[in-house]
């Protein structure tokens, strides 16, 4: 089951999904314009969705296009959802 992105705020290019626990939110970067700033490229990182961390952004970040980031945070829930309790 592939996780499903709703766009969080409107206005700014970040979108945000969960599942199994975990807080996933992909957000667009660019050098100049409104919006979050840096590399240009989408921009995933996750969480446990019940403690109270920061957010890690996941390997490969930026990624070119959104669908890439998407695959990444897929990728990862997977693999997170098997290993991980992330009520510890």
């Amino acid at each position: 089951m592939t996780l499903q992105f709703h766009r969080s705020l409107d206005g700014m290019e970040l979108w945000s999904a969960s599942r199994d626990g975990f807080s996933f939110v992909i957000s667009f970067g660019s050098r100049t314009g409104p919006g979050f700033h840096g590399r240009p490229g989408f921009v995933a990182s996750w969480r446990p969705l019940y403690q109270n961390k920061g957010a890690i952004k996941i390997g490969g970040s930026p990624f070119p296009t959104f669908a890439e980031a998407e695959q990444a945070c897929d990728n990862l829930v997977e693999h997170l959802a098997g290993s991980v309790d992330p009520t510890r």
